[in-house]
Protein backbone atom coordinates (compact mmCIF):
# COMPACT_ATOMS: atom_id res chain seq x y z
CA UNK A 1 0.00 0.00 0.00
CA UNK A 2 0.99 3.57 -0.06
CA UNK A 3 1.86 6.06 2.78
CA UNK A 4 2.80 9.35 3.58
CA UNK A 5 5.57 9.27 5.81
CA UNK A 6 7.07 12.25 7.53
CA UNK A 7 11.02 11.80 7.26
CA UNK A 8 11.49 15.22 8.81
CA UNK A 9 9.96 19.33 9.36
CA UNK A 10 9.12 19.89 5.77
CA UNK A 11 9.57 16.76 4.19
CA UNK A 12 6.77 14.59 3.73
CA UNK A 13 7.43 11.43 0.78
CA UNK A 14 5.13 8.80 -0.70
CA UNK A 15 6.23 5.05 0.18
CA UNK A 16 4.76 1.81 -0.34
CA UNK A 17 4.73 -0.77 2.72
CA UNK A 18 3.02 -4.08 3.06
CA UNK A 19 -0.31 -3.99 3.99
CA UNK A 20 -0.67 -5.43 7.40
CA UNK A 21 -3.11 -8.57 8.24
CA UNK A 22 -5.22 -8.36 11.19
CA UNK A 23 -4.63 -10.29 14.36
CA UNK A 24 -7.26 -11.48 16.63
CA UNK A 25 -9.32 -8.73 17.35
CA UNK A 26 -8.19 -6.25 15.07
CA UNK A 27 -9.28 -4.14 12.27
CA UNK A 28 -7.54 -3.32 9.13
CA UNK A 29 -9.49 -0.23 7.72
CA UNK A 30 -9.63 0.59 3.75
CA UNK A 31 -8.67 4.81 4.44
CA UNK A 32 -11.78 6.87 2.72
CA UNK A 33 -10.87 10.26 4.19
CA UNK A 34 -8.39 11.73 6.70
CA UNK A 35 -7.94 15.27 8.10
CA UNK A 36 -5.38 17.35 8.48
CA UNK A 37 -4.86 18.68 12.25
CA UNK A 38 -3.02 21.12 14.14
CA UNK A 39 -0.82 18.45 15.71
CA UNK A 40 0.17 17.19 12.03
CA UNK A 41 0.64 20.69 11.21
CA UNK A 42 3.11 21.63 14.35
CA UNK A 43 4.94 18.36 13.30
CA UNK A 44 5.46 19.33 10.03
CA UNK A 45 6.56 22.66 10.52
CA UNK A 46 8.90 21.77 13.30
CA UNK A 47 8.37 18.41 14.59
CA UNK A 48 6.32 17.04 17.40
CA UNK A 49 6.99 15.04 20.21
CA UNK A 50 4.20 12.28 19.88
CA UNK A 51 5.03 12.12 16.16
CA UNK A 52 8.05 9.93 15.26
CA UNK A 53 9.78 10.94 12.62
CA UNK A 54 10.37 9.41 9.92
CA UNK A 55 7.13 7.92 10.15
CA UNK A 56 3.27 7.69 9.40
CA UNK A 57 0.86 10.11 10.41
CA UNK A 58 -2.36 11.31 10.43
CA UNK A 59 -4.87 10.18 12.93
CA UNK A 60 -7.96 11.84 12.10
CA UNK A 61 -10.22 9.07 9.83
CA UNK A 62 -12.70 7.40 8.39
CA UNK A 63 -13.23 4.29 6.16
CA UNK A 64 -14.32 1.08 5.15
CA UNK A 65 -13.42 -2.72 6.90
CA UNK A 66 -11.50 -4.35 4.70
CA UNK A 67 -10.72 -6.95 6.74
CA UNK A 68 -11.59 -7.95 10.57
CA UNK A 69 -9.35 -10.62 12.89
CA UNK A 70 -10.89 -13.55 14.76
CA UNK A 71 -13.00 -12.43 17.46
CA UNK A 72 -14.19 -9.22 16.05
CA UNK A 73 -17.93 -9.68 16.38
CA UNK A 74 -19.65 -5.75 16.16
CA UNK A 75 -17.64 -5.51 12.73
CA UNK A 76 -17.42 -6.87 9.04
CA UNK A 77 -15.77 -6.39 6.09
CA UNK A 78 -17.64 -4.17 4.22
CA UNK A 79 -18.46 -2.27 6.91
CA UNK A 80 -18.39 1.96 6.70
CA UNK A 81 -16.76 3.36 9.92
CA UNK A 82 -15.37 6.33 11.84
CA UNK A 83 -13.12 6.12 15.42
CA UNK A 84 -10.85 7.45 17.13
CA UNK A 85 -6.78 6.88 17.13
CA UNK A 86 -6.58 5.74 20.54
CA UNK A 87 -8.47 4.04 23.73
CA UNK A 88 -7.68 3.43 27.53
CA UNK A 89 -5.76 0.28 28.72
CA UNK A 90 -8.75 0.00 31.09
CA UNK A 91 -6.48 -1.43 33.70
CA UNK A 92 -4.00 1.40 35.22
CA UNK A 93 -4.12 3.21 38.39
CA UNK A 94 -5.73 6.39 36.25
CA UNK A 95 -8.33 4.38 34.11
CA UNK A 96 -8.73 2.32 37.85
CA UNK A 97 -10.42 6.26 39.04
CA UNK A 98 -12.13 6.57 35.76
CA UNK A 99 -9.78 8.85 34.52
CA UNK A 100 -10.01 7.58 30.97
CA UNK A 101 -8.07 10.24 29.16
CA UNK A 102 -5.16 10.33 31.60
CA UNK A 103 -4.18 6.42 30.97
CA UNK A 104 -0.63 5.72 31.13
CA UNK A 105 -0.76 4.05 27.98
CA UNK A 106 -3.24 5.77 26.11
CA UNK A 107 -0.39 7.94 23.79
CA UNK A 108 2.12 4.68 23.84
CA UNK A 109 -0.40 2.53 22.18
CA UNK A 110 -2.11 5.44 19.80
CA UNK A 111 -2.27 4.56 16.17
CA UNK A 112 -0.90 6.79 13.56
CA UNK A 113 -1.17 6.44 9.77
CA UNK A 114 -4.02 7.59 8.57
CA UNK A 115 -2.35 9.62 5.46
CA UNK A 116 -2.32 5.94 3.90
CA UNK A 117 -4.76 3.61 2.34
CA UNK A 118 -5.29 1.38 5.21
CA UNK A 119 -5.13 1.51 8.89
CA UNK A 120 -4.58 -0.93 11.42
CA UNK A 121 -6.91 -0.59 14.42
CA UNK A 122 -5.93 -2.76 17.47
CA UNK A 123 -7.99 -4.66 20.08
CA UNK A 124 -8.57 -1.85 22.57
CA UNK A 125 -9.47 0.63 19.94
CA UNK A 126 -11.92 -1.96 18.57
CA UNK A 127 -13.30 -2.22 21.79
CA UNK A 128 -13.68 1.06 22.82
CA UNK A 129 -13.96 3.41 20.12
CA UNK A 130 -15.01 2.45 16.70
CA UNK A 131 -18.21 3.04 14.95
CA UNK A 132 -20.90 2.33 12.19
CA UNK A 133 -21.03 5.51 9.70
CA UNK A 134 -24.65 6.67 9.51
CA UNK A 135 -25.78 7.27 5.98
CA UNK A 136 -26.18 11.08 6.38
CA UNK A 137 -22.73 11.83 7.07
CA UNK A 138 -20.47 11.71 4.32
CA UNK A 139 -16.62 10.01 5.02
CA UNK A 140 -15.17 13.49 5.18
CA UNK A 141 -17.68 14.67 8.24
CA UNK A 142 -17.40 11.24 9.90
CA UNK A 143 -13.78 11.92 10.39
CA UNK A 144 -14.36 14.63 12.66
CA UNK A 145 -15.23 12.10 15.03
CA UNK A 146 -11.49 12.82 17.07
CA UNK A 147 -11.66 16.30 16.86
CA UNK A 148 -14.59 17.07 18.15
CA UNK A 149 -14.61 14.22 20.96
CA UNK A 150 -11.36 16.74 22.13
CA UNK A 151 -13.56 19.55 22.02
CA UNK A 152 -16.63 17.59 24.23
CA UNK A 153 -14.34 16.47 27.05
CA UNK A 154 -13.11 20.28 26.98
CA UNK A 155 -16.50 21.28 28.01
CA UNK A 156 -17.50 17.96 29.86
CA UNK A 157 -18.30 19.24 33.38
CA UNK A 158 -19.11 22.52 32.66
CA UNK A 159 -22.67 23.82 32.89
CA UNK A 160 -22.83 25.87 30.23
CA UNK A 161 -26.69 27.11 29.34
CA UNK A 162 -28.46 29.33 27.21
CA UNK A 163 -27.41 33.37 26.88
CA UNK A 164 -23.64 32.52 28.63
CA UNK A 165 -21.24 34.71 26.80
CA UNK A 166 -18.30 32.80 25.66
CA UNK A 167 -14.98 33.99 24.08
CA UNK A 168 -12.94 31.64 22.04
CA UNK A 169 -8.79 32.90 21.45
CA UNK A 170 -8.17 30.97 18.35
CA UNK A 171 -10.23 30.81 14.96
CA UNK A 172 -8.58 28.02 13.79
CA UNK A 173 -10.47 24.19 13.36
CA UNK A 174 -10.09 23.77 17.01
CA UNK A 175 -11.58 27.14 18.11
CA UNK A 176 -14.26 26.65 14.87
CA UNK A 177 -15.29 23.43 16.40
CA UNK A 178 -15.44 25.06 19.88
CA UNK A 179 -17.91 27.68 18.46
CA UNK A 180 -19.95 25.03 17.01
CA UNK A 181 -20.51 23.05 20.05
CA UNK A 182 -20.94 26.31 22.25
CA UNK A 183 -23.71 27.67 19.98
CA UNK A 184 -25.31 24.07 20.22
CA UNK A 185 -25.43 24.46 23.96
CA UNK A 186 -26.85 28.20 23.60
CA UNK A 187 -24.15 30.20 24.11
CA UNK A 188 -23.39 33.43 23.15
CA UNK A 189 -19.85 33.49 21.64
CA UNK A 190 -16.93 36.23 20.87
CA UNK A 191 -14.27 34.79 18.99
CA UNK A 192 -10.72 36.19 18.36
CA UNK A 193 -8.28 35.40 15.49
CA UNK A 194 -5.70 36.20 13.14
CA UNK A 195 -7.41 35.63 10.27
CA UNK A 196 -9.76 37.41 8.45
CA UNK A 197 -11.12 34.56 6.43
CA UNK A 198 -11.06 32.29 9.48
CA UNK A 199 -12.95 35.24 11.01
CA UNK A 200 -15.63 36.15 8.53
CA UNK A 201 -16.32 31.94 8.36
CA UNK A 202 -16.47 32.20 12.65
CA UNK A 203 -19.68 34.86 11.78
CA UNK A 204 -20.87 33.00 9.43
CA UNK A 205 -21.03 29.67 11.97
CA UNK A 206 -22.88 32.07 14.75
CA UNK A 207 -20.10 34.04 16.39
CA UNK A 208 -22.00 37.43 17.58
CA UNK A 209 -18.75 39.25 17.25
CA UNK A 210 -15.22 38.09 15.71
CA UNK A 211 -12.69 40.47 16.32
CA UNK A 212 -8.45 40.65 15.77
CA UNK A 213 -6.64 40.06 19.02
CA UNK A 214 -5.83 44.15 19.24
CA UNK A 215 -9.91 44.71 19.57
CA UNK A 216 -10.59 42.10 21.99
CA UNK A 217 -10.52 43.98 25.16
CA UNK A 218 -13.18 46.87 23.95
CA UNK A 219 -15.26 44.31 21.68
CA UNK A 220 -15.54 42.41 25.76
CA UNK A 221 -16.54 45.40 27.27
CA UNK A 222 -19.29 46.08 24.78
CA UNK A 223 -20.54 42.36 24.73
CA UNK A 224 -20.74 41.66 28.59
CA UNK A 225 -21.42 45.55 28.98
CA UNK A 226 -18.33 45.65 31.03
CA UNK A 227 -19.19 42.54 33.48
CA UNK A 228 -16.36 40.06 31.77
CA UNK A 229 -17.03 36.66 30.08
CA UNK A 230 -18.21 33.62 32.15
CA UNK A 231 -15.98 31.03 29.90
CA UNK A 232 -12.78 31.28 27.69
CA UNK A 233 -11.62 29.32 25.57
CA UNK A 234 -8.00 29.24 24.96
CA UNK A 235 -7.47 27.47 21.79
CA UNK A 236 -3.74 28.85 21.15
CA UNK A 237 -1.10 27.35 22.96
CA UNK A 238 0.76 30.18 23.65
CA UNK A 239 1.93 31.09 27.16
CA UNK A 240 1.72 34.69 26.79
CA UNK A 241 -1.88 33.83 25.78
CA UNK A 242 -2.78 31.69 28.56
CA UNK A 243 -1.83 34.13 30.85
CA UNK A 244 -3.91 36.87 29.34
CA UNK A 245 -6.91 34.65 28.93
CA UNK A 246 -8.40 35.33 32.96
CA UNK A 247 -8.22 38.88 32.02
CA UNK A 248 -11.13 38.59 30.26
CA UNK A 249 -13.35 36.77 32.74
CA UNK A 250 -16.02 37.90 34.84
CA UNK A 251 -15.79 36.49 38.55
CA UNK A 252 -16.37 33.58 39.20
CA UNK A 253 -15.76 32.84 35.33
CA UNK A 254 -13.38 29.83 33.77
CA UNK A 255 -11.06 29.17 31.60
CA UNK A 256 -10.44 26.62 29.88
CA UNK A 257 -6.52 25.74 28.42
CA UNK A 258 -7.03 23.91 25.33
CA UNK A 259 -4.25 24.44 23.68
CA UNK A 260 -1.03 22.89 24.27
CA UNK A 261 2.06 25.00 25.21
CA UNK A 262 5.25 24.09 24.43
CA UNK A 263 7.08 21.47 27.02
CA UNK A 264 8.99 23.41 29.82
CA UNK A 265 6.98 26.72 29.71
CA UNK A 266 5.28 28.28 32.19
CA UNK A 267 3.16 31.23 32.80
CA UNK A 268 2.12 33.69 36.23
CA UNK A 269 -0.92 34.94 37.41
CA UNK A 270 -1.93 37.10 39.67
CA UNK A 271 -3.46 35.47 43.05
CA UNK A 272 -4.99 38.07 44.62
CA UNK A 273 -7.19 38.25 41.15
CA UNK A 274 -7.53 34.05 41.07
CA UNK A 275 -8.27 34.21 44.88
CA UNK A 276 -10.56 36.90 45.60
CA UNK A 277 -12.94 36.94 42.33
CA UNK A 278 -12.85 32.72 42.37
CA UNK A 279 -11.68 32.13 38.80
CA UNK A 280 -11.23 28.69 37.69
CA UNK A 281 -8.02 27.35 35.58
CA UNK A 282 -8.88 24.11 33.77
CA UNK A 283 -6.32 22.21 31.84
CA UNK A 284 -7.97 19.48 29.44
CA UNK A 285 -6.31 16.77 27.54
CA UNK A 286 -7.60 14.36 25.22
CA UNK A 287 -10.96 12.59 26.02
CA UNK A 288 -12.88 9.16 27.46
CA UNK A 289 -14.46 6.72 25.44
CA UNK A 290 -17.84 8.56 27.25
CA UNK A 291 -16.68 11.96 25.07
CA UNK A 292 -16.11 9.71 21.97
CA UNK A 293 -19.72 8.13 22.50
CA UNK A 294 -21.45 11.49 22.65
CA UNK A 295 -19.37 13.33 19.92
CA UNK A 296 -20.29 10.40 18.03
CA UNK A 297 -23.91 11.48 19.19
CA UNK A 298 -23.47 14.78 18.23
CA UNK A 299 -22.40 14.16 14.41
CA UNK A 300 -24.99 11.15 13.79
CA UNK A 301 -27.36 13.77 14.67
CA UNK A 302 -26.60 16.27 12.67
CA UNK A 303 -26.57 18.78 15.49
CA UNK A 304 -23.00 19.85 14.38
CA UNK A 305 -22.19 20.85 11.30
CA UNK A 306 -19.03 20.48 10.31
CA UNK A 307 -19.16 20.15 6.34
CA UNK A 308 -17.84 24.31 6.27
CA UNK A 309 -14.59 23.50 7.97
CA UNK A 310 -13.39 21.36 5.41
CA UNK A 311 -11.33 23.96 2.90
CA UNK A 312 -10.48 21.14 0.04
CA UNK A 313 -9.29 17.83 -0.94
CA UNK A 314 -6.16 16.16 -1.94
CA UNK A 315 -5.12 12.89 -3.44
CA UNK A 316 -2.99 10.76 -1.25
CA UNK A 317 0.08 11.94 -3.27
CA UNK A 318 -0.48 15.83 -2.55
CA UNK A 319 -0.69 15.17 0.71
CA UNK A 320 2.35 18.11 1.37
CA UNK A 321 0.41 20.34 -0.63
CA UNK A 322 -2.35 20.42 1.90
CA UNK A 323 0.35 21.48 4.70
CA UNK A 324 2.18 24.17 2.96
CA UNK A 325 -1.10 25.78 2.41
CA UNK A 326 -1.95 25.41 6.01
CA UNK A 327 1.47 26.97 6.96
CA UNK A 328 0.61 29.86 4.90
CA UNK A 329 -2.74 30.28 6.97
CA UNK A 330 -4.73 29.40 4.01
CA UNK A 331 -7.31 26.94 4.80
CA UNK A 332 -8.93 24.89 8.01
CA UNK A 333 -8.41 21.11 7.40
CA UNK A 334 -8.18 19.43 4.33
CA UNK A 335 -9.23 16.39 3.76
CA UNK A 336 -6.82 13.25 2.09
CA UNK A 337 -8.01 11.14 -0.20
CA UNK A 338 -6.53 7.71 -0.73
Amino acid sequence: MKASFLIRPGKIELLKTKIPKPSRGEILVKIKAALTCGTDLKAFIRGHIVIPMPGVFGHEFSGIVADAGKGVRKFKRGDEIMAVHSAPCLKCGYCQKGLYNLCESIMDKKVLGAFAEYILLPPHIVKQNIFHKPKNLSFKEAAFLEPLSCVVHGMHGLKIKKGDKALIIGAGPIGLLHLLLLKDKGADVIITGLEKKRLALARKLGASVAVAPGKIANAINKFTTGLGVDYVFECTGQPSVWEQSVGYLRRGGTVIMFGGCKSGTTVTYNTARLHYDELTLKGVFHFTPDDVKEAYGLLKAGKINVSKLISGKYPLKNTAKAFLKLKKGEGIKYAIIP
